[in-house]
């Protein structure tokens, strides 16, 4: 491992392929960090996460995502508009889409709500999918519907710890989606995910002109320096793209 010019060694890093991000974390994720991606609905935080997945297959890499609430068949239909994407991807494994629900019920998790038990039998389970596929990409949309079956922060923090430490000595990067309303002042529903997770991105909208912008901003990201600057984000067939907000609420380049 490389050391940096203050002779620390510098981590490993997972680049996203999104550029402007890459910049934002300084070359890119920490290798093996949980970071939640955050933000309340029509923010971007699924199309932005799916680019992290693609570019990582494009490279080579074994990604993972694992669908909570909408059926992969459906994601797939509505979530890969890019030009960069190859179909193959898919059919080599190098993308692979599950369903949560078919691995509760393959699990026999079909109570609403999991106690500590099955909490370790949910990780266990993810484990053996990403050893299995050898994946170093994951993406969870969401973990908020996962917690919504575990209920007591006990529970989440003891799922969200015990996940990000697995995934994490196997080398894996893993964004989790979380949802939360406009309104909130924390980053996530149940306020435990945002304090054990390794990295925040929060995504939100800003009023301007009578336009509604998606915004963009890494609150923390462990082992790495990084901008906590708010970037302007727009979604196009070329993937995610930043600019950065003055003060005011203007945008840089017009």
């Amino acid at each position: 491992m490389p050391e940096d010019i203050t002779g620390e060694r510098k981590r490993d890093r997972c680049v996203t392929g999104i550029d402007a991000l890459d910049s934002i974390v300084d070359g890119g994720i920490p290798r093996g960090n949980t970071v939640l991606i955050t933000g309340s609905v029509g923010t971007g935080k699924t199309t932005l996460s799916m680019e992290f997945l693609v570019h990582g297959a494009l490279a080579g890499e074994n990604c993972l995502f694992i669908s909570v609430t909408e059926s992969c068949e459906k994601l797939m239909n509505n979530i890969i508009p890019y030009d960069f994407f190859d179909e193959k991807l898919i059919r080599e494994g190098k993308l692979v889409f599950l369903d949560m629900p078919v691995i509760y019920s393959q699990l026999g998790l079909e109570q609403l709500e999991f106690d500590m038990e099955e909490v370790d039998v949910l990780v266990d389970a993810i484990s053996d999918i990403v050893s299995e596929l050898q994946t170093s990409r994951l993406v969870i949309d969401s973990i908020t519907s996962v917690c919504y079956r575990l209920r007591t922060q006990e529970k989440i923090r003891e799922f969200i710890l015990r996940l990000g430490a697995v995934l994490s000595s196997k080398g894996c990067t893993s964004l989790l989606v979380s949802e939360i309303s406009p309104a909130e002042e924390r980053y996530s529903l149940f306020g435990v995910e945002e304090a054990i997770a390794d990295g925040i991105i929060f995504m939100g909208n800003l009023e301007r002109r009578g336009d509604l912008l998606r915004t963009l901003q890494v609150v923390k990201m462990r082992g790495t320096m990084h901008s906590r600057a708010k970037y302007v984000l727009d979604l196009t067939h070329c993937g995610v793209l930043l600019v950065p907000l003055l003060k005011g609420g203007s945008v840089n380049g017009g």
